[in-house]
């Protein structure tokens, strides 16, 4: 019978559940080197956020197959650690999606009411009615930035309250939007809108700063902000400066971009405006019960049925299909990430098409990575494993094929994403070892360095247009590494929208520079690109 070590002050509910399958160990408290120790005998580990599963514990473990998270992130895991040595490390991504959703609207209302602070002065000693005096939340436009479950939650107790309901999430449809009751806009009119905007995403390249000092700006006056989903999100120092001015009546945040934030973290200091907790959303019993429950269920039919239904990582995919392809995976991924940011609209159908030597092997494992990379500008722990499932639950189709042909290329791996706009498509060849270039980016030909920040500038193909965008960015201090130019085939000198300028960028690029491309004539489109 296997070996399964739970820690972490876990509910005891997932000792039930695993007796039968496993010899269970509970110890509630382990130190590191305790944990070191003991994993030496372990088949199964489940743990909390407080045990660190290194690379130091993964090496002393002889017989471990499976880690168990009791929660959403696995940042206390070294996951590429665990997949090298066939681990497989499974969370529980929903178990406490009713918690924070519940916190979203606690912090809304205590925000909208000033409760915390109405609570601290009345046990002062002090009566402040008219100083207290709140806004009702009827009538008032929520702006609501990401569609998940939680956000979906909020969305709908925020409706029955008698809130209009504006969303963004580039994954959602029109239809699943009115289906819901809510308004499908887009990110401006999240922020020129809304009277409360609260985040529901996860913490990503795309998503780190969202709401920062030009967004700020953009928003209605008396603008209220709520995040109970990622510290990151929110510039804190921008968000502090626009309380200061007005601008911003108030703020509620259960999460910070260092945790614990520090005592004299400025947002802490400005009294009934700001409304903290510290990281709650997901501290309820039942949640702490759920988790438990779901981790040690998989856990449980791991051992039985050999099935891990929440794995983030891929030591499930059978080696004799990975290896081949193994040096194209990181490509794949980045065309998967390349393609969502050209598109426009909510994604359909997805084609991934091996070429060349490619065709020799199954692409599979291939079509999981641009799966990944495209599902993962948007939502956080997209993996290997939940991929497929994610893109099912989205509706988006997903079709992949081989062909011996590849142009002037050995290898080539093509991706089609079609949306209600129109379809996109981008290739890549590996070149030697994992390096590879981008050769076509939506039916362009390119020669493209996959370098974090790029720029794509449809234009007519007439002269000076390469000096208007290079004027832009060089007024706004960034630097450009490398450009070129990139026309369709059979379209002559000053065909309207047959070139696209593509330049490598040394930093980010500001919205603000995007508006002003976009202005200038003969530009059709600006669109910036983070990989």
């Amino acid at each position: 019978m296997p070996k399964v070590l739970i820690t972490d002050n876990i509910h005891p509910q997932a000792c039930d559940i695993l007796q039968g399958v496993a010899e269970v160990v509970y110890q509630p408290k382990l130190s590191a080197a305790e944990l070191t120790e003991a994993i030496a005998e372990m088949d199964g580990l489940m743990i909390r956020s407080a045990s660190e599963v290194t690379e130091s514990v993964l090496s002393a473990a002889n017989k471990l197959k499976i880690v168990g998270r009791a929660g959403v992130g696995t940042d206390n895991i070294d996951l590429p650690a665990a997949t090298r040595r066939g681990v497989i490390v499974v969370n529980s991504p929903e178990g406490n999606t009713v918690a924070a959703a519940e916190h979203t609207i606690g912090l809304i209302f205590s925000l909208a009411r000033h409760i915390p602070e109405a609570d601290r002065s009345l046990k002062q000693g002090q009566w402040k009615r008219k100083e207290l005096t709140g806004v009702e939340l009827f009538g008032k436009t929520l702006g609501l930035v990401g569609l998940g479950k939680i956000g979906s939650r909020v969305a709908k107790a925020c409706l029955t309250l008698g809130m209009k309901v504006q969303v963004y999430d580039p994954f959602i449809s029109e239809s699943a939007a009115q289906q819901l009751g809510v308004s499908l806009v887009s990110l401006d009119d999240i922020w020129r809108a809304s009277d409360f905007i609260t985040f529901h995403v996860p913490k990503t390249r795309e998503t780190l700063h969202l709401l920062n000092r030009n967004t700020l700006a953009r928003c209605k006056r008396g603008v209220r902000i709520i995040n109970c989903a990622r510290g990151g999100l929110i510039d804190e120092q921008a968000l502090y400066d626009e309380l200061q001015s007005g601008h911003v009546a108030g703020v509620a945040l259960d999460v910070f971009e260092q945790e614990p934030p520090p005592a004299d973290h400025p947002l802490l200091t400005l009294g009934e405006r700001v409304v903290v907790t510290p990281h709650l959303g997901a501290s309820t019993e039942e949640a702490q019960v759920n988790v438990a429950i779901d981790v040690a269920e998989q856990l449980r039919d791991f051992f039985r049925d050999g099935v891990a239904r929440s794995a983030v990582n891929i030591p499930l995919l059978r080696k004799e299909m990975l290896d081949p392809v193994r040096h194209y995976m990181p490509m794949a991924e980045t065309l998967g990430r390349l393609v969502r940011q050209l598109a426009e609209g909510p994604p359909e159908s997805l084609e991934v098409v091996a070429q060349g030597a490619l065709a020799e092997h199954k692409p599979q494992p291939l079509t999981l990575a641009v799966l990944k990379g495209l599902l993962s500008t948007a939502r956080e722990g997209v993996n290997y494993v939940n991929a497929p499932f994610l893109a099912e639950e989205l509706g988006l189709r997903v079709q992949e094929s081989t062909s011996k042909h590849s142009g002037n290329f050995t290898n080539r791996l093509t991706v089609t994403l079609k949306t209600g706009v129109r379809h996109y498509t981008v290739a890549a060849t590996l070149i030697a070892g994992d390096r590879f270039q981008i050769v076509s980016v939506d039916d362009y030909p390119a020669s493209l360095e996959p370098t974090p920040h790029i720029l794509l500038t449809p234009h007519k193909d007439q002269p000076g247009m390469i000096a208007k965008v290079a004027t832009v960015l060089g007024d706004r201090g960034i630097n450009v590494s490398a450009l070129q130019v990139g026309k369709r085939p059979g379209n002559g000198p000053g065909s309207d929208g047959a070139s696209v300028m593509i330049f490598n960028l040394d930093c980010a690029l500001p919205e603000e520079a995007l508006s002003a491309m976009v202005a200038i004539e003969g530009i059709h489109g600006a669109t910036y690109v983070r990989l």
